[in-house]
């Protein structure tokens, strides 16, 4: 008689092992969208020098007024994150981590309530190693001490990097700051810097191994501002795309790194292709820009909801580059959670214009015998399309044409 109530606590057992041991935080059900301090800001701690642009709560309670006032928060960017070189060179009397007293004399805990008052959600960056890739202190040794902390400061997201660590232990290392962030309680999203360092050891890897355990994962080096870099990180998920595509679902998605758009080193064609190449990857869109000084062309970039929304489609598949013309174009293709529908953007890589002419079909665009093609970088309607027959497109110089596609 005491069978079916055995059966159902080892049921109840077997659920509470499975959640601890792998990342079920309900988090990441499209990819994260947000700012982030590092390539705009790096690791100036110099407030006295630098008062508006050193890594303080000044700086962060700005960004998430801007964020709030100028219209980002109401497009989706909800994550408002700390890089390296926020806290203290040495832990607390505890042993918890602590940030800077004078460039946070506040506390995280304030800074999350502030950020939080503004209807934003406030992320943070952590280190699997002894130090962070600045010098500060990692978590090597303090996985439980240190989500504890991140999770009673209110932490939305972590950023878990990878510096003074040794590479052979990632697969038990990263695993268990899943397991410390589920115990604490709280939902954290958790961006792991894993597989970007067994590429650079040349280590094969698993990139559903790594889903288990992360949202969202570094895939390749950090991005920097200039075109090369974009195309460089591009090319990458080109030579990959067969092992990501699988694995890119709501929960876990494939980190090219942050965006440049709104910085100095992209001209406007190349900042629309490069956001709408990091949407048609349903990647993560963490700003790296300073939103208090953009231009109205950055910001109309950012804010155009139309290419917001094919990243953010509840589908969560990764685009695919489907074919190469040339040297020059190359022309991707991600499927919507509508019926029918996808998104195609072509991406020309050389800085002169140029007109390619290729059918739907060629791209296995399936919409019967014709579709309707919006430009959504431009905001304006294209037409039926019979999906045999080739038509020309232009493509502006390091530029990128992108369309939402339907019956």
């Amino acid at each position: 008689m005491f069978q079916e109530p055995l059966l159902k606590f080892v049921a109840f057992a077997l659920l509470c092992t499975s959640i601890s041991n792998a990342l079920d935080n309900g988090l990441a059900r499209t990819p994260p969208m947000g700012w982030l301090t590092w390539e705009r800001f790096h690791c100036n701690q110099n407030c006295k020098k630098n008062p508006k642009t050193c890594i303080s709560e000044n700086l962060m309670m700005d960004m998430a007024d801007r964020m709030a006032a100028d219209g980002y928060r109401d497009a989706g960017y909800e994550y408002v994150n700390l890089d390296d070189c926020w806290s203290a060179k040495e832990r607390d009397a505890e042993g918890r981590l602590q940030g800077d007293l004078e460039r946070f004399p506040s506390g995280m805990k304030a800074l999350a309530d502030y950020i939080h008052s503004r209807g934003l959600k406030f992320g943070i960056y952590g280190d699997y190693g002894t130090k962070t890739c600045s010098g500060f202190p990692g978590s090597w040794g303090h996985f439980e001490l240190d989500a504890q902390t991140f999770a009673d400061w209110g932490v939305d997201m972590l950023k878990l990097d990878s510096c003074s660590s040794n590479i052979t232990t990632y697969s038990k290392g990263y695993p268990e700051m899943t397991r410390a962030l589920n115990a604490t309680g709280r939902p954290i999203l958790f961006n792991c810097k894993w597989p970007n360092e067994l590429r650079h050891y040349g280590m094969k890897i698993n990139y559903t191994l790594i889903a288990e355990y992360c949202n969202t994962w570094r895939a390749y080096m950090d991005i920097h501002e200039t075109w090369s870099s974009v195309l460089s990180i591009i090319d990458y998920f080109i030579l990959s795309q067969d092992a990501m595509i699988p694995v890119s679902r709501p929960g876990s998605f494939n980190d090219p790194d942050m965006l440049v758009v709104g910085d100095n080193g992209l001209t406007v064609n190349q900042s629309q292709a490069h956001f709408a190449m990091w949407s048609i990857l349903a990647a993560p869109l963490l700003m790296a820009n300073d939103l208090r000084n953009i231009s109205t062309q950055s910001r109309e970039i950012l804010l155009n909801k139309e290419v917001i929304a094919v990243n953010q489609d509840p589908l969560g598949a990764m685009g695919k580059l489907v074919l190469r013309i040339g040297s020059a174009v190359d022309v991707w293709v991600k499927p919507l959670s509508e019926k029918q529908q996808s998104a195609i953007v072509f991406l020309n890589r050389l800085p002169s214009p140029t007109t390619v002419s290729v059918s739907l079909q060629q791209l296995a665009v399936k919409c019967f015998d014709k579709c309707f093609l919006r430009d959504i970088i431009q905001h304006t309607n294209i037409g039926y399309r019979e999906t045999g027959k080739p038509y020309d497109y232009w493509i502006p110089g390091t530029g990128a044409l992108m369309f939402h596609v339907q019956p």
